[in-house]
């Protein structure tokens, strides 16, 4: 058996943020499908030969490695017999650790069996697409027929049986050469890479919940049901670490330069600066060290009043290098943000669900004080933080990311641990942001939702957070589907 490698997508290194070693990112990866081609005998089968390699073009073009079966090792390298679908399985589990999800192509009506023996022989655990090719017209005689739009409804019939899980492509038949299906060939890896990502997450939760924030309590025993474990370190480990390293130390002063390059830096006092990079240099190091994707953070008060500077900056700059994270110790916020991360390939926030904006029913207020990634905004700078600067004074409070944030198209996402049943919940949707006059502090952006009052109303009623994860994409869809369909958490997609 041959396997393909065709293209490559997303495999760009993680950015460095700072001069030592980093936790990478697992968001821009090369993405590996398995492809599995239907067959049945009584159907032409030029057209499952031909189905192939329209299905190998397709997926190279849109930058894609492949695992397939070689045309020498069954006919026409597509699966009918029960040897054919034990030989894929094997192939599939040999790569068992590159696929990041399966699809099904049917080019003919296909073997509704020999499918759904494929995928329970090689067990991959991974999100499905069905996809079946679409009849011409003018090419029904019986030579050229396809029956695949009724094949499809056989084999999802099959795998229902079977209990494997599967999506399915916009259109009920599509060809592989289609804009449409070279949208939902995109649609389907974000959804894989949610999948993979969120399965084998770990959560750095740096400190303890701040007292008064019984709002981002949440349950580590119900999200290891899922796959996501998460990794506590107390803060004054974090803090007497940071006391510890020299001011000249390597990793201190490259993460100093690096905060220079990342934001304006005008009017911070040095020292403060000084102390951001060495906290900045520890968090990276323990970040490789416990092996975590992510983190939330405890910031207020200790923080301030026994340091004397807030890590709203080294936030800003993990979660712009996708690697986000939460203030707060919301650890469930940077699940959510993460979710979003993994889902566009670029930067979250996570934000309060803050004020309204005038009269208008659709339109509010999302703010922070803030960390959000360089990304979100128009233009940045440094500055103290206003908010907690009244309680332990302006001089403890420097490190914030002051910004408008920019006008662009938004995603909204929020999963939460439900203890009274034991499941992880959420919602997702989408609006924008616009850029409507705002003049205020920190981090902020006027955001606009259809039917924004019901889905207020339903945070409130649920009893939901008041802190949102947000992105610049639009990927509802994708966090949607990935989560009901493929481990069953309760979500609702806002309309």
């Amino acid at each position: 058996m041959k396997l393909h490698q065709v293209g490559t997508r997303g495999g760009s290194k993680p950015v460095a943020a700072s001069g030592q070693a980093v936790a990478p990112s697992s968001v821009r990866r090369t993405m590996t499908f398995g492809l599995v081609v239907g067959n049945r005998g009584f159907f032409p089968q030029h057209l499952a030969e031909r189905g192939r390699q329209d299905m190998l073009a397709a997926l190279k073009g849109e930058g894609f490695e492949v695992v397939v079966l070689d045309a020498a090792d069954s006919r026409h390298g597509a699966i009918e017999s029960r040897d054919e679908a034990k030989a894929c399985a094997a192939l599939f589990r040999s790569r068992r650790d590159a696929i990041d999800g399966v699809i099904v192509t049917l080019p003919n009506f296909g073997d509704e069996r020999a499918v759904a023996e494929t995928l329970r022989l090689a067990d991959l655990n991974v999100p499905v697409l069905i996809h079946a090719t679409a009849d011409a017209p003018d090419m029904m005689t019986i030579r050229d027929r396809r029956d695949s739009f009724c094949g499809k409804i056989s084999v999802c019939n099959v795998l229902t049986q079977y209990g494997i899980r599967f999506s399915l492509t916009t259109r009920h038949t599509d060809r592989p050469e289609t804009a449409t299906f070279r949208a939902d060939l995109q649609k389907f890896a974000a959804i894989c890479r949610v999948v993979r990502g969120l399965r084998s997450a770990r959560i750095g939760a740096i400190g303890a919940r701040p007292a008064a924030f019984k709002t981002v309590r949440y349950s580590e025993k119900i999200l290891e049901a899922s796959g996501i474990s998460v990794e506590p370190i107390d803060l004054s480990e974090i803090l007497g670490r940071t006391t510890n390293m020299a001011d000249d130390a390597p990793a201190a002063v490259a993460k100093l330069a690096r905060i220079h390059e990342y934001v304006s830096t005008d009017g911070i006092p040095a020292g403060a600066l000084l102390k951001m990079a060495k906290l900045g240099a520890v968090i990276d190091h323990w970040m490789v060290e416990a092996d975590v994707n992510v983190s939330a953070v405890q910031c207020w008060t200790s923080m301030e009043e026994f340091f004397g500077v807030v890590p709203c900056t080294l936030m800003s700059m993990m979660s712009n290098d996708l690697l986000p994270s939460a203030c707060e110790v919301d650890v469930c916020g940077t699940l959510s943000m993460y979710a979003l991360t993994l889902a566009s390939e670029s930067p979250s926030a996570l934000l309060d669900w803050n004020n309204n904006y005038g009269d208008d029913p659709n339109k509010a207020v999302c703010f922070h004080c803030s960390n959000l990634p360089k990304h979100f905004f128009e233009s940045v700078r440094m500055d103290y933080q206003e908010i907690i600067a009244g309680t332990v004074g302006k001089e403890n409070t420097y490190g914030t990311c002051v910004g408008r944030v920019r006008a662009s198209p938004m995603s909204f996402a929020r999963f939460s641990t439900d203890d009274m049943t034991g499941k992880i919940r959420g919602y997702v949707g989408e609006g924008r942001f616009t850029d409507d006059s705002l003049e205020t502090f920190g981090g902020a952006g006027v955001v606009e939702i259809p039917r924004l009052q019901e889905l207020l109303h339903h945070i409130c009623t649920t009893g939901f957070e008041h802190h949102v994860a947000a992105n610049l994409s639009n990927v509802a869809d994708v966090l949607h589907e990935a989560t009901t369909r493929y481990f069953g958490w309760d979500v609702m997609r806002h309309q």
